[in-house]
């Protein structure tokens, strides 16, 4: 009996080194799928941020102007402040009829959307750079 059990080989326990450097190479190869899609989904939630907090004050500025026959001259008059937390800066201008986000911080920072207004409405638009670089990533609405 006892040269039966000497002979018993013993169970292996864990894993070996191949299996553990195949799941981190499976790792590796999700991971470098997934970053750059993530990246892009930041760059997306961020300018629909901006786009979305610009086209909530148009009702405003359009009843400011309806009522007083001028468009705002500041941001206040159209019920906002101008900062508006980390992500960027609300802005006003008075002669172009324009309304502006200013990317502060995030992957667009430094990016300006504007929301013009025109006879035939509010246009929408990113700055050329903007475009170039982040062109799928933007609101299919304000791609002008």
């Amino acid at each position: 009996m006892k040269q039966f059990q000497q002979g018993k080989k013993k169970l292996q326990k864990g894993f070996t080194l191949i299996e553990l450097m195949i799941v981190v190479a499976i790792i590796g190869v999700l991971s470098a799928i997934a970053i750059p899609a993530y990246k892009n989904y930041v760059v997306k939630a961020e300018a629909a941020t901006g786009l979305s907090t610009v086209r909530s004050l148009l009702t405003n500025v359009d009843m400011f102007e309806q009522e007083n026959a001028a468009f705002p001259s500041a941001i206040s008059e159209a019920g906002a402040s101008t900062d508006m937390n980390s992500l960027g800066t609300l802005g006003l201008n008075q002669s172009t009829k324009t309304l502006t986000f200013t990317y502060t911080g995030g992957s667009l920072s430094g990016t300006v959307i504007s929301l013009a207004k025109t006879d035939e409405g509010w246009t929408c638009g990113f700055d050329a750079a903007t475009k170039t670089k982040h062109g799928d990533e933007l609101p299919k609405s304000c791609n002008k």
